[in-house]
């Protein structure tokens, strides 16, 4: 695929999703910015959240991880299912009891201020980090197969990636992400299928030759049961899966900020009901796709590239059709931008909600404010990206939910100990206890083969970060004057 066509691709996808913004921003205010006016239809809501939730390192990281783990992620993917349920009857309900605009104010009316920012302080942490990281997923695989041929800085790649993303959602935010979202998700989706159709063509599967041949295939295995010190244990991958999706969408801003924006909790729990039962199907075929992959190398002996994370752009790029380049790099740009879009209009909106008290002012002052927020964050990706290509030296999806763990730990335990406790916490010990309990569970994380006679803490680091989290809030409480109701 020539680097002309490629940059032809993107000028006109990105035309479509700065048309699709322009006419979903017409007459928007910050109102419409952080909320959508709550006309979101559901369906929409549920389909572009495939789309922001999976990302680049679903897309690239998943398969080329069968390599390592086989089928094994799967068993994270099923946990997941356990958290969106505890969302659907749990959270949501009680977010739009409240009638949040962030999600974080319930810190604030449950317990003081302090809870308040620290779990906004804490989102903004995870969430800046997480989808840096995802895009930065993106603008290597951009760079390493057209960038680098016209000598372009991976500096000037990342740059224009940002900015891009800021044109089209700087003035609708989240009513225009969810559209955008939707249009990504199709393409994200696509490319996937068309690329498990090209492979199963060229190796001569019929459908059923297909499903046989990955189930026979040394990929395929899902349950691990046979080493409780194994990170891919069942236990530990089921159970720090549903905790996953419980704090990464049930107590992150940016994913609930778009289930917020449904007209009814009724419809709200519909989306969250079908998308959960969707992405699972969803992240089957990328694992099938994955196993597809390495079976290829294998039929045509091609040489692995440095790292898993390149071997599904390397086939796509360079082996297959050129449909499938096509879609491939339509999919990796819709993975990656659904999932940067929607956490700007997030941050954005936790920010200006949560920090810089936008009830008491004037519109045209929301307005100004919110712009050089949304700016910053914009930079804020860059620095992460930058940085983390200096470091980085595993897989990004290894990366991201790693730093999950310790990041989210915190919210966990804020938000559990609200909904499983009647006592109060207040004050800035609630800052030191929240920034104690990471720092505690690296530690615990760190020597637990020592301590524990081999025994590797791994996904399930999310879970005893948020059980710390609560030790401390349990430590530092005060029986409540009054029964708590909310």
């Amino acid at each position: 695929m020539s680097p002309t066509l490629v940059f032809s691709i993107l000028i006109i996808y990105f035309a479509v999703l700065i048309l699709i913004a322009w006419i979903t921003s017409r007459g928007a205010t910050t109102e419409t910015f952080f909320t959508a006016n709550r006309q979101s239809p559901w369906y929409l809501v549920a389909f572009g959240m495939i789309g922001s939730s999976l990302s680049g390192v679903t897309f690239i990281s998943v398969p080329g991880n069968v390599g390592k783990i086989g089928f094994g992620y799967f068993q994270v993917v099923l946990g997941y299912l356990l958290g969106y349920w505890t969302i659907m009857y749990v959270l949501m309900p009680l977010y739009y009891r409240l009638n949040l605009i962030s999600i974080y104010t319930y810190l604030d009316k449950r317990f003081d201020r302090w809870a308040y920012r620290t779990g906004s302080l804490f989102f903004m942490i995870s969430r800046s980090v997480g989808s840096a990281l995802r895009l930065y997923l993106a603008a290597t695989v951009l760079q390493l197969f057209l960038f680098d041929a016209w000598g372009i800085p991976f500096f000037v790649t990342v740059a224009t990636t940002i900015a891009l993303i800021w044109v089209y959602t700087f003035r609708g935010g989240v009513k225009t992400v969810v559209y955008t979202d939707s249009f990504q998700t199709i393409f994200l989706v696509s490319a996937v299928a068309i690329a498990v159709w090209q492979i199963a063509g060229e190796l001569g599967f019929s459908f059923s030759d297909l499903l046989i041949t990955v189930r026979d295939s040394s990929y395929s295995r899902i349950f691990h049961f046979d080493n409780p010190n194994s990170g891919l244990f069942f236990p530990k991958q089921f159970i720090g899966g549903a905790f996953i999706a419980l704090t990464m969408t049930g107590m992150d801003q940016e994913i609930m900020q778009k289930n917020l924006t449904c007209k009814s909790l009724s419809e709200a729990q519909k989306n969250m009901f079908w998308y959960s039962l969707v992405l699972v199907i969803v992240n089957l075929l990328f694992l099938t796709l994955g196993a597809l992959l390495y079976l290829y190398v294998e039929a045509n002996q091609i040489t692995m590239p440095a790292t898993s994370d390149q071997l599904f752009p390397l086939l796509a790029l360079n082996h297959f059709s050129l449909l499938v380049g096509i879609f491939f790099l339509l999919g990796i740009t819709a993975s990656s931008y659904a999932s940067a879009d929607s956490a700007l209009a997030g941050l954005t909106t936790s920010f200006c909600i949560d920090f810089l008290n936008f009830d008491a002012k004037t519109e045209e002052v929301k307005k100004k404010q919110k712009f050089i927020v949304h700016v910053g964050f914009s930079l804020l990706f860059l620095v992460i990206i930058l940085v983390f290509k200096e470091i980085n030296q595993k897989s990004v999806i290894d990366a991201v939910l790693k730093a999950a763990g310790y990041t989210y730990g915190p919210l966990l335990g804020l938000f559990s100990y609200g909904l499983l406790s009647k006592r109060s916490v207040s004050g800035p010990m609630v800052l030191l206890v929240c920034i104690a309990a990471p720092c505690l569970s690296y530690l615990l994380s760190s020597y637990a083969p020592v301590l524990l006679g081999g025994y590797q803490i791994d996904i399930e680091i999310l879970v005893i970060n948020g059980l710390l989290t609560m030790g401390g809030l349990h430590l530092i409480s005060s029986k409540p004057n009054s029964e708590v109701s909310i």
